[in-house]
């Protein structure tokens, strides 16, 4: 007789899971990337902020009401198994833990150029092992359970609101001042205009997908069918509002030239626009504000990927010993070591341009098989019109491949590298299920 695995406490409701959400997503996406795709597009970034938004509204959506049918950690990784198949099924699961593993490195370094900015250490020489530091904290802190890992999540969430909230005011003024002079030309003269249109939504896209941590989590969500979906809603429009506000914002104060540059050279674009203000301390802020953001990112980067590699252990996709749950039920201990240990060694890379954009061709393709999943879900199951699957899945699939050629080639190379392993697994697995029985 097979043992049910143990499962994990419900401990979240609407406002707890909105936050894990928040805290998810506003970091690395409004306080690096904005920076990096600007230097693709221009001041058009803006734009590829809206169209990243319609794409990721869709993603939201179909994720939402996946989750409400099937309320167990591991997202679309369960997904891809229950409503599709093996194959499809790891392969959002391997996606997952290569992307998010990424925006995680991304974020541990954001954290470091963004603290050594605050300090006024003017030098990479620390970036690293400022990031390593980073996940090494948050690592034992998210060892430590998911209650613990919320109340965290919810003060790192706050601060980081106050501080864009300020940055949004504070750049009134310097908005009026300026008018159009850093909006124009609209777009980025270098190249081809739509190509680097389309490569900035691709990036930007990544900076909104914090919103499916709340269905990855969903074996701890109290009511899942009626908090997910209100919590990703939620979640998804507040980032919006803040993104939008912030672009605007930062291309109109200091242009994006200067935007671009920094986040190359120092990660940390938004504390020197704010310095543009001429308001006292109010760059401070800012990088503080940027700081608890990183922060939040990683922490909840960390919970995420662990639930994705323990329900990968349950099935036998990784080795059994991830899906181990300590005394308490509160924490996948194992699986939790190996993330902080993978996403200390992206850290290494030591680039934010070359981490998240690898981030956004594997995360593309994660939430192309999100979408459909969510097209083979029964009409008594469904929560939003069917053709929000065809348009989730049709803007994926055609944003994934206009990031930089060799990013989506060490893509496609990683997931062959994967699927070679999964049919590995499952030949041993069935192996050993004939000599048992």
């Amino acid at each position: 007789m097979s043992q049910t695995p143990p499962m994990l406490k419900r401990e979240l409701g609407v406002f707890g899971a909105t936050m894990m959400g928040l805290g998810s997503i506003l970091g690395t996406g409004v306080f690096v990337s904005i920076g990096i795709a600007s230097g693709v597009a221009g001041p058009a970034v803006i734009l590829a902020i809206g169209l990243a938004a319609l794409v990721a509204l869709c993603n939201g959506l179909n994720s939402a009401q996946l989750a409400a049918n099937h309320a167990v950690s591991g997202g679309t990784y369960e997904y891809g198994y229950t409503y599709l198949n093996s194959w499809f099924g790891f392969t959002a699961g391997w996606t997952f833990l290569l992307a998010k593993t990424a925006s995680a490195a991304t974020a541990a370094l954001g954290f470091g150029g963004y603290l050594l900015n605050l300090l006024g250490i003017d030098t990479r020489e620390y970036l690293i092992p400022l990031g390593l530091a980073a996940v090494i904290v948050l690592t034992l802190i998210v060892l430590s359970g998911l209650r613990r890992s919320n109340i965290t999540n919810i003060l790192i969430v706050s601060v980081t609101m106050i501080a864009l909230a300020l940055f949004v005011i504070g750049g009134l003024p310097k908005l009026v001042a300026a008018g159009t002079k850093n909006l124009t030309p609209f777009f980025n003269p270098d190249g081809n205009p739509i190509a680097n249109l389309l490569q900035a939504t691709a990036l930007m896209f990544v900076a909104y997908t914090g919103y499916g941590r709340i269905a990855t989590i969903g074996e701890e969500v109290c009511d899942p069918s009626r908090v997910i979906p209100r919590a990703i809603i939620a979640a998804m429009l507040v980032t919006m509002v803040i993104y939008m506000s912030v672009a605007i914002i930062g291309v109109s104060a200091v242009g994006t030239d200067v935007l671009a540059g920094t986040t190359q050279t120092q990660a940390a674009p938004l504390e020197v626009a704010a310095r543009q203000f001429d308001i006292p301390f109010i760059a401070q802020v800012v990088a503080v504000g940027a700081i608890t953001a990183m922060l939040g990112v990683l922490l909840n980067l960390i919970l995420g990927l662990s639930r994705v590699l323990l329900a990968m252990g349950r099935r036998r996709d990784m080795p059994t010993v991830t899906a181990r749950i300590n005394t308490n039920n509160s924490t996948p201990y194992v699986a939790v070591v190996i993330i902080g240990v993978g996403i200390a060694a992206l850290v290494l890379i030591g680039n934010v341009k070359t981490t998240w954009s690898f981030s956004a061709f594997t995360v593309l393709i994660y939430y192309a098989i999100t979408n459909l999943a969510a097209l083979q879900l029964k009409a008594n199951e469904r929560l939003y019109p069917k053709w929000l699957g065809w348009v989730g899945l049709a803007a994926c699939l055609f944003l994934a491949f206009w990031v930089d050629v060799q990013i989506w080639l060490i893509g496609l190379g990683m997931i062959v590298l994967g699927l070679i392993w999964h049919a590995v697994a499952q030949r041993v697995n069935g192996k050993s299920q004939k000599v048992s029985a």
